[in-house]
């Protein structure tokens, strides 16, 4: 069930949307080298799932990167969900990140090696943010990455011309904050203006679990 703005917003048409203008092996490649950067600082990792994996653009590069590793990807809108669903190699689930079923099979829960989310939390109402930080945490056995957009303070920003649907925020460090066995491994930025493998100006941060 659909209950919060951005949610709807995702579903519908605006994400339909999304998901033509995101596409294309320029996008494979940087996400390649991301995660290539981001895995250093990992070991083990036989299992995956991104929250808002979109149509797997991210799920594709890891597929390279760790091709022994089960891929799971949820996703709220359901023309990219089809397209995700269409990766041989990834077990792609139409849901919300809040609707518990994605996280439970029965009784037991989910659990991955590698949880993350690349720009979903900055889509996000803050009223919204504690129920995605315990998803995060509930469903990673080790390590948990955010790739999103970073300020040190919370603020809005307008999006294509659509209010109460971005935000920038310290992601991270409010995840730190809540979960006090979480460890901070490594950050880095992803610059827009880099020569061979651009970004959309993200900031990541590696936390695991101790």
């Amino acid at each position: 069930m659909l209950d919060s703005l951005q949610e709807k917003f995702w579903a519908g048409e605006f994400g339909d949307r999304y998901v033509e203008r995101n596409d294309g092996p320029a996008l494979v490649a940087s996400n390649i080298a991301l995660f290539s950067r981001i895995l250093q600082r990992t070991h083990q990792i036989n299992s995956v799932c991104e929250l808002g994996a979109n149509i797997g653009l991210n799920l594709v590069a890891l597929h390279q990167l760790l091709p022994q590793a089960m891929l799971t990807g949820v996703e709220i809108n359901q023309k990219a969900a089809e397209k995700l669903a269409s990766l041989p190699y990834v077990n792609a689930i139409h849901s919300s990140i809040y609707d518990a079923p994605f996280c439970y099979e029965g009784d037991r829960l989910c659990q991955y090696d590698f949880v993350f989310t690349k720009g979903v939390l900055i889509h996000q109402g803050p009223e919204l943010l504690a129920k995605a930080y315990d998803t995060l945490y509930q469903s990673s056995k080790h390590y948990i990455m955010v790739c999103e957009y970073y300020n040190p303070s919370p603020v809005e920003v307008e999006y294509r011309g659509n209010k109460s649907v971005l935000f920038k925020r310290d992601f991270a460090g409010e995840l730190l904050d809540k979960f006090p066995d979480l460890v901070l491994i490594d950050y880095g930025f992803v610059y827009h203006r880099d020569s061979y493998f651009p970004g959309d100006d993200l900031t990541w941060f590696l936390m695991e679990k101790y």
